[in-house]
């Protein structure tokens, strides 16, 4: 899901972290401005983060790719408007400690990843309406699965649309293609468990659902 260093022109990388310095302004902004406790929610972000940060390292092979879970409709439902800055540290954090991604490409992967987390909650929102366990199950089996699944679709399509004029094209889609159908079993596991966990928390501490 990552998209690694050297396999975008300089300028969608520039453009990636203009677009992931916005989009992190924005949401900082709109989280302060919010009725949540700042500091229950800067604690939360910091665990998702945490969470997000080591998920990434749960490979499942499903050839010809292989995947590893996101989060990032669970982190949109917990964190709401701090989900994209929380997957930003995430990001940065593999790619300084593992190498995983890259920094070039740290602000379009944080765009792809993050952009995916508040869309998630969007969804969610839109589909939760006022309250009740199946509202909950629904909106959050809709978030999990949105949350890879927009990820995948930006990361397909930049990866698309930025094929060097020296490589097979016919080739390239084909890989991108793959990789976004291994991950459709992935989207619907995280949309289980997303609705799962949402269920749990309505009952024990319905607060934290954003």
């Amino acid at each position: 899901m990552h998209i690694p260093d050297g396999m975008l022109p300089g300028e969608i990388c520039a453009a990636g972290y203009a677009g992931s310095a916005v989009l992190t302004w924005i949401c900082i902004k709109k989280a302060r401005s919010s009725s949540e406790d700042p500091a229950g929610i800067v604690s939360r972000a910091s665990v998702m983060a945490a969470a997000f940060f080591v998920v990434s390292w749960i490979h499942i092979p499903l050839p010809p790719v292989s995947v590893h879970p996101i989060l990032a409709g669970l982190m949109g439902i917990l964190l709401g408007w701090l989900s994209f800055p929380a997957i930003l540290v995430g990001l940065f954090f593999q790619a300084a400690m593992f190498g995983h991604g890259g920094f070039t490409t740290l602000g379009v992967n944080a765009l792809s990843m993050g952009g995916a987390a508040l869309l998630a909650w969007a969804l969610y929102r839109m589909l939760r309406g006022k309250s009740g366990e199946r509202a909950i199950l629904i909106s959050g089996f809709a978030a999990g699965f949105a949350g890879v699944s927009f990820a995948v679709i930006a990361v397909g399509t930049v990866l698309i649309l930025t094929i060097p004029a020296y490589i097979n094209t016919g080739a390239e889609v084909s890989a991108v293609l793959a990789m976004a159908a291994a991950h459709l079993p992935l989207a619907l596991a995280e949309g289980i468990f997303t609705a799962l966990v949402a269920r749990f928390l309505l009952r024990v501490k319905p607060d934290m659902l954003m």
